[in-house]
């Protein structure tokens, strides 16, 4: 059944809907175990078995909080012509 783990290889699996719907309990767990599989009607591809997108970390107001220094007269306006001179 799950030939692609036995056999070493790391391919994905193309599995038709009706052995699919039969043997969806081991196709899980070869999900789980990182195997991707491919559902096919009639050859063509139509859905596909994979683990879930990794979980995005909650942003925390505040993170960067003492770890960027801004020191004065950052946000000064810049002279255009001083500034394609290079006088900076």
């Amino acid at each position: 059944m799950i030939l692609a783990i036995i056999s070493g290889y790391n391919l994905p699996m193309n599995i038709s809907t009706a052995n699919a719907k039969n043997k969806l309990p081991a196709l899980l767990r070869a999900v789980e175990e990182g195997e991707l599989i491919t559902i096919t009607r009639h050859g063509k591809p139509v859905a596909q078995l994979g683990p879930p997108a990794a979980s995005v970390r909650k942003a925390r107001l505040g993170g960067m909080k003492d770890r960027i220094i801004l020191y004065p007269g950052w946000d000064a306006p810049i002279d255009e012509d001083r500034f394609l001179a290079g006088d900076l």
